[in-house]
């Protein structure tokens, strides 16, 4: 037999201690009264009592508190340890931990966005064996292969740039490393997931070692999934030796990083794995999970767990027993209090200390909001703890959001999802679709959409916006030009919707009868299918106010743009005028429609480049990206799916 919690043995010094001090206290009392009173007198002035009771009542209560001392201790007894068997595969996860993860394109930064993504990883495989790879300009395995993916976590929390030796991202070095690795296990199918930027990555040197990366991968038997995080603007790196906070180069000018998936797209496409770039809607763990479960499982050794029979539940009741007793026996309400008092500074020893956040949630409760957001702001960066550092970015994206800075939200509840605890992640995801929504209604708008339920706009009034911003778009077309400000407010609008509402679905998989988020899931689906009818309508007007072409008159010219035309169009696209599933370039972040989208943070002031397809109408391809996100409609996700990766404007 042991104890879990050893050290409250030590508060068993206390009774004798307070026993003595009751004898000391009783013959002090006995000398006082000796004084005052003379001793032929004393029978005559003196009620006396039998001392027993007293004495018993405080034998009852010091008995009382070692009991429940005892059971803080928690006794058990150990039964054994108990080893699981599992059906796995092995998973190798390299993360790039150079400068250049640093930079901030994304929200917080791409190595923080990494870290999610490894973190959902583990989630989502919870029997596989993972291992963990850290590399810049040299690897090293900071993790090897294991079942206990809470060792893998606690590495993945500690890791950063500082931990990397060399600069650089010697991405060929670190595929020849996880591929020994994996090797060594004498398995023939095995996994490499690759998270990085591309950064650094892209020179003659890498591309003549290619083929030999494909090559050793492919002998192995290892499938490459490769992630890349950041966007093609790109950022400038910090330097935090710096005195303006940024890497330069020799002529003092800032180091941009972009991100550049070109060797990365190959290098899994060749060894039949799968690429993707974090944020641009792809549910990153369920494709991980897709590709492993493709490969053969193997019997594993699982996790050893000694198992315990505890036993305080059984001086729980003796303790009340005597406490009872202690009241009962003792006469005067002094014994009764002095046990009371006792009985409850030891109970509450472990409840003793304040809690640092009641001022933040007192503001927050008196509406003042921006007091509220700087305080949790203040407490989550001065945590050690990243389980309360998540919950204090909670209350710091609540306050911020109900001040109308969802800008600042955003970024909370983005953080507030590292935690573990599914409640906090639940939150998170419901305040991210929240600011979503309410950035795309306000890009339509110029508005926030009104919180109180008797401002809340019709449907009629939604078509009126829509209608005016397709006015818009009409009256400043311009193709020479490329495409009109009001039809990207639209496209941004489509995409923001569609992220918020499978951030709605991910707070529905983990809590079904949270009202709101079914609530809210059901009024952007409302504007999302009014959307895709008014766009579906203005299309069929626009191709009836177009002039007909007259048999006879020759072929069509350019820019006529005919149903026969999108039949005979450039190879690869379809009849419709649109790229196949199997176009998608990585330089347009995952993206169907063949377009480069430069937003900004927000989603609702971009810029997009001219369309590549001059047959697709501007209301034709929103109408597309509808499509698109139909399966939104099948509502939220089934069980043993992971839920929707944030897209990359969340991070």
């Amino acid at each position: 037999m042991n104890f879990a919690q050893p050290g409250y043995l030590f508060l068993l010094i206390l009774i004798p201690i307070l026993a003595v001090a009751a004898v000391i206290v009783s013959r002090l009392r006995q000398k006082s009264w000796a004084v005052f009173v003379a001793p032929r007198l004393r029978s005559a002035l003196l009620k006396r009592s039998s001392p027993l009771p007293p004495w018993l009542a405080l034998f009852f209560l010091l008995t009382a508190c070692a009991v429940t001392i005892l059971a803080l201790a928690r006794p058990r007894a150990d039964v054994g340890i108990k080893q699981e068997k599992t059906l796995g595969r092995n998973v190798m996860v390299a993360l790039d931990i150079s400068k250049s993860m640093r930079v901030s394109d994304v929200k917080p930064d791409r190595l923080a966005q990494a870290k999610i993504i490894i973190y959902e990883l583990l989630e989502s495989m919870p029997n596989e064996r993972i291992g963990f790879l850290g590399f810049a300009g040299s690897p090293y395995v900071y993790a090897p292969l294991t079942i206990d993916h809470n060792a893998v976590r606690e590495v993945i929390d500690q890791i950063d740039e500082t931990w990397a030796p060399v600069g650089g991202s010697d991405l060929a070095a670190a595929v020849h490393l996880a591929t020994e690795t994996l090797k060594k296990t004498g398995q023939q199918n095995n996994a490499l997931v690759i998270i990085s930027d591309g950064e650094e990555i892209q020179d003659e040197s890498h591309s003549g070692e290619l083929a030999s990366m494909i090559a050793e991968a492919e002998q192995a038997g290892v499938y490459i999934i490769a992630i890349g995080v950041g966007t093609e603007d790109g950022g400038a790196v910090p330097n935090l030796n710096s005195q303006s906070g940024q890497m330069t180069d020799h002529a003092g000018h800032a180091i941009i990083s972009r991100l550049q998936p070109g060797i990365m797209r190959q290098l899994a496409e060749e060894t039949k794995g799968r690429f993707t770039i974090a944020g641009s809607g792809q549910n990153i763990p369920a494709m991980v999970k897709s590709v492993v479960m493709g490969m053969d499982a193997f019997e594993m050794t699982g996790r050893e767990q000694r198992r315990f029979i505890e036993f305080y539940q059984w001086l729980l009741l003796p303790a009340i027993l005597l406490l009872t007793l202690t009241i009962v026996v003792g006469t005067r309400w002094k014994g009764v209090r002095t046990a009371i008092f006792a009985a409850s500074a030891i109970l509450t020893i472990p409840h003793s200390r304040a809690n640092d956040a009641n001022a933040s949630g007192n503001s927050l409760a008196g509406q003042d909001y921006v007091e509220a957001r700087n305080a949790y702001h203040q407490l989550a960066e001065k945590s050690g703890s990243s389980e309360k550092q998540a919950r204090y970015r909670l209350g710091e994206a609540t306050a911020a959001y109900r001040a109308g800075d969802f800008r600042e939200a955003r970024s909370a509840y983005s953080q507030a999802l590292l935690s573990s605890d599914s409640e906090v992640q639940a939150s998170g995801h419901l305040g991210l679709g929240n600011c979503l929504f309410q950035f795309s209604w306000k890009g339509l708008s110029g508005e926030n959409y009104p919180s109180d339920s008797a401002a809340l706009p019709d449907m009629a009034r939604f078509d009126t916006l829509v209608k005016e911003a397709i006015a818009k778009l009409r009256a400043a077309d311009a193709p020479e030009e490329g495409e009109s400000g009001a039809y990207v407010r639209i496209d941004s609008l489509i995409t923001s919707w569609a992220d918020a509402v499978r951030h709605y679905d991910s707070t529905l998989a983990r809590f079904p009868a949270d009202k709101v988020a079914r609530q809210n899931r059901k009024l952007t689906m409302a504007y999302l299918k009014r959307l895709e009818e008014l766009l579906k309508q203005e299309k069929k007007d626009t191709e009836q106010s177009m002039p007909q072409r007259m048999p006879g008159n020759g072929p069509p010219q350019e820019g006529e743009g005919g149903d026969d035309e999108s039949q005979d169009g450039s190879e690869g696209q379809r009849k419709d005028g649109k790229k196949g599933n199997g176009d998608k370039d990585p330089k347009d972040g995952g993206r169907k429609d063949g377009k480069k989208k430069e937003d900004d943070a927000d989603g609702t002031d971009g810029k997009e480049k001219e369309i590549e397809n001059p047959n697709e109408s501007p209301e034709e391809r929103a109408t597309r990206i509808l499509k698109e996100n139909a399966d939104l409609e099948k509502g939220q996700l089934a069980p043993g799916r992971r839920e929707f990766k944030n897209a990359e404007k969340d991070w």
